[in-house]
């Protein structure tokens, strides 16, 4: 019979730089009068107070560059290449201050296998080798990169980590989901692109997972995929960066996929019989729309809305922020984690919190 696979540890990281009210200014400035004046009002309503960005914001929002090294000039924003050589030289770094807060110590030469989710950035060699000779890993360490899922990459790594885990109880495996989201600021007057880039910020999460029945046992998975609606949520690389596409029409088809799949995500439980709700916080809208499909207390999901008040959305590590607030809960409870994505693609699973 197959070992059970648990979290035993997540922690967190972001940069040190906050950005959100600078971001605020500066996209305002981007827009005539009467624009502006809808953009303050709906980014008002975002239930966002801060971000964090690897780049230190300029002194002045409205002034000729955005960040305080000058990369990101008005009228010259940097090509996809100054960006991703921009993402390997700041990513490593948080990925390893993620790393660090496991405070792995001698275990880190007992890691086994090295799990790195990220969409905002590539290179070779990669981060995930970074990590091996910044962490003390193994060198024989197994390395897998889970690239350009989007937001509900997290998920997919955890699963991955627990069919290793059952395969081999001996396995001691760490996931790292590292976003530079902020690296594709766009330099737009549209303002749907400049409200979509209201919730992004920068951030990590590390977590080890073995077969020790410590911390938040992984239960099951399932994947619910609305095919017919994939172009409301894209994820393509540019000239000038990556650029995300977000319709205002998400959080409604959300709310219908996840009516359509309840019983499938819940394992035909009703929703009252889950005791957590770990929901990637994609925004206000999303959590509303979450809520509204599931007909959720408005208590369940202020995990996700805390987290999306304070760090916005980081893309994959957001779900595990909020998974970590799972740790603190007491043994014995059943949950429910759901990130969405690219697709439009739902990731779920159900976990149980071991005392």
């Amino acid at each position: 019979m197959p070992v059970n696979a648990y979290i035993n540890r997540i922690a967190t990281a972001v940069p040190e730089h906050e950005v959100h009210q600078f971001y605020l200014r500066y996209a305002a400035s981007m827009l005539a009068a009467d624009r502006r004046r809808i953009f303050e009002r709906m980014a008002g309503l975002a239930g966002i107070d801060n971000r964090f960005s690897c780049f230190a914001p300029a002194l002045d929002p409205e002034g000729p560059s955005v960040d305080l090294g000058g990369a990101f000039k008005r009228g010259a924003f940097p090509g996809t290449a100054a960006r991703m050589a921009m993402y390997s030289q700041a990513a490593p770094v948080l990925a390893q201050n993620g790393v660090d807060g496991l405070h792995l110590g001698n275990e880190a030469s007992r890691i086994t296998h090295l799990i790195v989710t990220t969409c905002t950035g590539f290179s070779a060699p990669g981060i995930d080798l970074d990590l091996v000779q910044r962490c003390g890993l193994p060198d024989g360490v197994e390395r897998t990169m889970i690239g350009f899922m989007g937001c509900y990459a997290a998920l997919n790594g955890l699963k991955l980590a627990r069919h290793i885990v059952r395969s081999d109880p001996q396995a001691r495996v760490l996931l790292v989901n590292i976003e530079l989201c902020t690296l594709h600021l766009r330099e737009t007057t549209d303002l749907e692109k400049l409200l979509s880039f209201c919730l992004w910020g920068d951030g990590c999460a590390a977590a080890l997972i073995t077969a020790e029945p410590t911390g938040i046992e992984l239960d099951s998975f399932r994947c619910a995929v609305a095919d017919e609606q994939r172009d409301l949520m894209t994820w393509d690389i540019s000239n000038h960066g990556f650029d995300m596409v977000l319709s205002g029409k998400v959080p409604a088809a959300v709310q219908e996929a996840l009516r359509g799949n309840r019983d499938a995500i819940l394992g035909g439980r009703p929703p009252e019989a889950i005791d957590l709700w770990a929901v990637h916080p994609g925004g206000r809208s999303i959590l509303d729309a979450v809520e509204r499909a599931l007909d959720l207390d408005p208590a369940a999901l202020k995990p996700s809305r805390e987290v999306l008040r304070q760090y916005g959305n980081m893309s994959s590590p957001t779900v595990m922020f909020v998974m970590e607030r799972m740790l603190r809960e007491p043994g014995g409870l059943l949950g429910c984690g759901m990130s969405f994505g690219p697709g439009l693609t739902a990731e779920t699973m159900l976990f149980r919190t071991v005392s």
